[in-house]
């Protein structure tokens, strides 16, 4: 049995309204460029907002005057007037061996500190922001843990960071992740229920891992998380296989996701996720609004078009081909 409710049935009512979606574009595949730069481009392209990992070379959460520095991309969001949420899934800002590490999963406990101490951080910086969530994930089981010490560690160190984002009014957005302990929208649900159900613990839904490993078909995803919904990433992908695509290169037929999404009322952010990309970053993101609002419902004003995209060339380098 489903453990989140299905999707209401249809008994003659009216069909909600379709509200207006608002489409971002993630930091993390855009590492080679300036935040600044990364802005003012995501700006003129017609993104209304970013989504922005909290990474060495964009807000760095470990360095020193991170209240100023935030204060600086505050007023820097304002004047591009671009909205934005909070990432934490850059892969070496805690620890330049360990991808993703330490987790809130680890065994050490000073290890597990560290990871919740940059989930403060990141609420801290959400709030002066102005963000409408911050983003976080489980991490993987550590070899010689069970799931039930994990599910606990879990829980206990999600704690204080939900905390604070009570205090601060930002709502933490968890998002199910292919590999870690907290992998569906299934994992998901488990965990509110052991925390008591918080009111600012939402969830991120990933429309690419829903493809690849949901029992229910992304747009079922979409409405089956919508109580729950904070926050949206969104690629192509393919069944069973992790890889963040480009629009066009997976199996997702994205208009009826993007109408249900709509249907939702969700009005957050819903943020191209193409960590794998950044070499030619600023490409895919001008490709990835105008296919977005190609395949989004109608809603108002018909926006300016995107920009012309300008001729890719043969990149340099392939990109990363492991797990984001």
């Amino acid at each position: 049995m489903s453990p989140w409710p299905n999707p209401a049935p249809d008994h003659g009512e009216p069909t909600p309204p379709h509200h207006p979606l608002r489409f971002g574009y993630g930091t993390n595949g855009l590492a080679d460029l300036r935040l600044d730069d990364a802005l003012a481009l995501l700006a003129d392209l017609g993104y209304d907002g970013v989504g922005l990992t909290l990474d060495h070379m964009h807000l760095d959460p470990l360095a020193p005057d991170l209240s100023a520095r935030t204060r600086r991309v505050a007023q820097r969001l304002s004047a591009l007037g671009l909205s934005v949420t909070v990432e934490t899934g850059a892969r070496y800002v805690l620890d330049p061996r360990r991808k993703h590490g330490p987790s809130l999963l680890d065994p050490d406990p000073d290890d597990r500190a560290r990871r919740v101490d940059l989930l403060l951080r990141a609420v801290r910086v959400a709030a002066d922001l102005g963000a409408h969530a911050v983003h976080c994930f489980s991490g993987t089981l550590p070899p010689g843990t069970d799931e039930d010490t994990a599910w606990k560690r879990l829980a206990d160190s999600l704690a204080p960071v939900l905390d604070a984002a009570t205090a601060a009014g930002v709502p933490l957005a968890v998002e199910p992740e292919p590999g870690h302990l907290l992998a569906t929208l299934a994992d998901f649900h488990r965990l509110r229920r052991t925390l008591g159900a918080p009111d600012l613990l939402g969830v991120t839904l990933d429309i690419g891992h829903c493809q690849c490993l949901e029992p229910l078909p992304p747009a079922d995803c979409v409405r089956a998380a919508a109580p729950w919904l904070r926050h949206v990433q969104i690629e192509d992908m393919r069944r069973g296989v992790h890889d963040h695509l480009p629009f066009g290169e997976g199996e997702i037929d994205f208009p009826p996701v993007l109408a249900a999404l709509a249907a939702t009322g969700y009005q957050g952010l819903t943020v191209v996720e193409l960590p794998r990309h950044s070499h030619a970053g600023p490409h895919y993101a001008a490709l990835s609004l105008r296919f977005l609002r190609t395949a989004a419902p109608p809603h108002g004003p018909v926006p300016p078009p995107t920009p012309p995209v300008a001729p890719l060339g043969e990149p340099s380098a392939t990109p990363e081909g492991s797990t984001p």
